[in-house]
């Protein structure tokens, strides 16, 4: 039934602004926003993600976004050198001095937070 619907993510920012420069001048993001003040992310392979503002806004306690990249350690590198902080966790996964989880045989992955507090996660699925 839905399987030929454009489909598309969102999720919500308290600050429109703050968010635009983050993931326009940080993360290198084509972002457009709309009269309704909403931002629309979109990514060279397709799709959209659409962020909009929300007062009351409680960040996500998930991630709400993912990244592949093809060196993990090259793109936490140059994140870091745009002040971005990863997260550092311990349990029940383990995080290295980076951020970067490296266990599991699974793919590397760190994350971080966009101004809102939402998580995001940049990831190596080849290892």
């Amino acid at each position: 039934m839905l399987q030929n619907s454009n489909v598309f993510s969102s999720y919500s920012v308290n600050d429109i602004p703050k968010a635009t420069s983050f993931y326009q001048d940080i993360l290198g993001l084509d972002v457009t926003e709309d009269e309704m003040g909403f931002l629309s992310l979109h990514f060279s392979g397709g799709g959209n993600v659409i962020i909009y503002p929300k007062a009351n806004h409680t960040s996500a306690t998930f991630t709400v976004l993912n990244f592949s990249v093809d060196d993990i350690d090259q793109t936490v590198d140059e994140l870091i050198a745009k002040g971005v902080k990863f997260e550092q966790y311990s349990d029940p996964i383990q995080t290295d001095d980076k951020g970067i989880c490296r266990e599991g045989g699974g793919p590397f992955i760190a994350w971080f937070k966009d101004p809102a507090g939402n998580i995001l996660s940049v990831l190596q699925e080849e290892v």
